[in-house]
């Protein structure tokens, strides 16, 4: 059990990390690239760029310029076309970045599956509640999202820092939940469009 115990805090890390790249996609780089640079968390060699000062600058700038965007019209729903691929890429390099210990082969394969799938699933979710936003309050109430995901991936990023248990369990609820609306709404959505044809 001890020799397990460390790869479950990394996951649980990973999982939570990678589900707060699902709400912001810089954000959670920042929070990883601060507490790695104040010495909170360690890093392995391969990701000891995610500890540099260029990083740390880089990702904060840009974690600025993400939150200031979704509350532009028109650009959010921009930045939701390429919010998935970004969070799929961002989960699993912050999923990796947890595990020192395992070969690259397994690290990867763990972090796209694990860390890519968590970020994906939950960028999809929060797109599809931008789309029913835009619609139903003709991008009114997107300021109200945008909000709730930034809040979102600050929580997601300090609890997975500092609480990874409950990162990791808010996690897969959060998947659960996505899921399982997502599918009510497909249904919906093919019900309706059934109906037109």
């Amino acid at each position: 059990m001890e020799h397990i115990l460390p790869y479950l805090l990394s996951a649980f890390i990973g999982i939570g990390l990678a589900a707060a790249s699902g709400f912001r996609v810089f954000l959670p780089l920042f929070a990883v690239s601060l507490s790695s640079y104040l010495g909170w968390i360690p890093m392995s060699d391969n990701f000891e760029w995610l500890s540099g000062l260029p990083t740390l600058i880089t990702t904060g700038v840009a974690t600025i310029i993400e939150i200031l965007a979704y509350y532009i019209p028109v650009v959010d729903n921009f930045l939701d076309t390429l919010s998935i691929p970004l969070a799929t890429i961002a989960g699993s390099v912050l999923f990796a970045s947890q595990f020192m210990e395992l070969g690259t082969f397994p690290q990867w394969a763990l972090a796209l599956i694990a860390g890519g799938g968590t970020a994906a699933t939950i960028a999809s979710g929060f797109a599809g509640t931008r789309a029913a936003s835009t619609a139903t309050t003709a991008g009114i109430g997107n300021n109200v999202v945008a909000t709730t995901e930034t809040a979102g991936a600050g929580l997601m990023s300090l609890l997975s820092i500092f609480l990874p248990v409950i990162a990791f369990i808010i996690a897969i609820v959060l998947i659960i939940l996505v899921l399982f609306f997502g599918r009510k709404l497909w249904r919906k959505m093919k019900t309706q469009n059934s109906g037109i044809f």
